[in-house]
């Protein structure tokens, strides 16, 4: 039997190489009358998919536009990398895509992973990937406070803020504040001590081992887990056969060359893909989020609502 602790959702994520706005915007105005319950850009400065040449639009903006022409979709960055940006800006910008997008937003955090981006920009990308997690760390608890209302003094090892406020505060109370990663060591301590939701990419094993740790996590610090909903990535074609829409994959890793931990994909029908997702629902995890690139694909984004209510149908949810 399903935890009745969150609901099935449908996400749609876009990534936002080799596009231009009126294409995507008509792809998000899809997502959201297909029935998406949530919408996601990435943050990139380079294209982190085949040749870092190619167009890459800037998050943050591209998410305060989406904010503007959508209404009831929840809407964030999949993730914000922190290495970007201070986390007091950090802090502004999401108060800001709420009050633009009446109260939808939600802020994804991350760590920061394509060196190179951070090499052509001049942004500090530290001396490892656990030097990273702790900056998260570091971060997200500075955010999370400013967002609460609290002026803020903090001296600490990467920032220093000085009698900060984020005013006006943000509509929703909390604004809800998603982790991406799996690291049991760092990453799943900052969810447990922080998020309202995490997202993670695996198959339905490796996900239940992660919120299994999850749990852990927040029993050393005192957290109710089902205050956390946990997501999860994957791409998606909808056509009439399988056979299509393998075609049609096909194409799109031709064009963008995803790495193989980008690569995992659900193929078919509706009704196909509804039952590919049944055992990540068993294992926890009723929010997939699926990836879009350019030229998108407005066929299977029509098909998102039918997707989760093919789901609620599977599951009993």
């Amino acid at each position: 039997m399903l935890s009745a602790a969150h609901p099935v959702r449908i996400g749609a994520a876009f990534w936002i190489q080799r596009t231009d706005w009126p294409s995507l915007r008509l792809a998000i105005l899809a997502a959201e009358r297909g029935g998406a319950d949530s919408l996601w850009v990435d943050d990139h400065l380079l294209s982190d998919e085949g040749d870092e040449n190619d167009g890459k639009l800037e998050g943050w903006t591209t998410l305060s536009a989406a904010a503007a022409v959508t209404t009831t979709a929840r809407i964030g960055l999949l993730v914000a990398a922190n290495t970007f940006r201070n986390p007091g800006l950090t802090a502004k910008l999401a108060t800001t895509v709420d009050h633009i997008s009446g109260g939808r937003s939600i802020l994804g955090l991350g760590a920061g992973w394509f060196a190179r981006e951070h090499e052509a920009f001049g942004l500090d990308f530290g001396s490892g990937f656990g030097e990273r997690l702790d900056r998260l760390e570091e971060a997200v608890g500075i955010v999370r406070r400013l967002l609460a209302g609290e002026r803020v003094d903090h001296d600490g090892p990467v920032y220093r803020l000085r009698d900060a406020i984020c005013a006006p505060r943000p509509l929703q109370t909390p604004l809800p504040i998603m982790v991406g990663g799996s690291g049991p060591n760092k990453t799943l301590r900052t969810v447990a001590r922080h998020a309202q939701l995490w997202n993670a990419y695996g198959t339905p094993e490796t996900l239940a081992a992660s919120l299994a740790t999850l749990h852990e996590r927040c029993a050393e610090v005192g957290r109710d887990p089902s205050e956390i909903e946990p997501t999860f990535t994957m791409n998606v074609v909808v056509r009439p056969t399988r056979a299509e829409a393998e075609s049609v994959w096909q194409t799109y890793l031709e064009i963008h060359q995803p790495t193989a931990w980008e690569s995992r994909v659900a193929l078919g029908t509706p009704a196909d893909v509804a039952r590919s997702l049944v055992a990540y629902a068993e294992a926890g995890f009723r929010h997939p989020i699926f990836v879009f690139r350019s030229p998108w694909d407005l066929e299977t984004i029509e098909q998102l609502g039918v997707i989760r209510d093919g789901l609620v149908g599977l599951t009993g949810a």
